[in-house]
């Protein structure tokens, strides 16, 4: 049997980290983060660039349905060696393009150098000190999207 795509790249320990990360982020946000890793394209994709892709996951997962749209998607297309960041209209507002546009050129650097776990930490780590400085945990703040990173064939 062929190793998954995934595998290439990270193993179930550093999918763990990133979990785990996730999940330290936003105890100091009322932000939600998700992270996918699609390892190919199917079929009916194959005309669609990244940033639609990106854009229907956001929407397939509910991230666009979070409470105060202040959820962000980091989508990662291993097959392509691309990947967006889509964040929600109540972040939008209040954060430039050019903030995730810098996270993911730092992101970029370390995928680059084949470090691809490294990269994905970073990135959260800086997604998460902007989402905690805009948008802080509010008492009550619920879990509205799984933590676990999610995994698409």
């Amino acid at each position: 049997m062929e190793k998954r795509l995934i595998y290439h790249f990270v193993d179930d320990d550093e999918l763990l980290r990133i979990t785990n990360r996730i999940k330290e982020i936003e105890k100091t946000t009322s932000g939600e983060i998700c992270v996918t890793i699609k390892e190919h394209r199917h079929l009916l994709e194959k005309k669609k660039n990244i940033r639609e892709l990106a854009q229907e996951e956001f929407i397939r997962l509910g991230i666009n349905k979070t409470k105060d749209s202040t959820g962000i998607l980091i989508f990662i297309l291993l097959e392509d060696r691309q990947f967006y960041i889509v964040a929600d209209n109540g972040i939008n507002k209040k954060v430039s393009q050019s903030v995730w546009d810098s996270i993911r050129d730092d992101m970029q650097g370390m995928f680059v150098k084949g470090e691809f776990c490294k990269g994905i930490l970073h990135g959260l780590t800086e997604v998460g000190k902007v989402l905690s400085a805009h948008f802080p945990v509010k008492p009550g703040d619920k879990n509205e999207i799984s933590d676990r990173v999610r995994i698409e064939d």
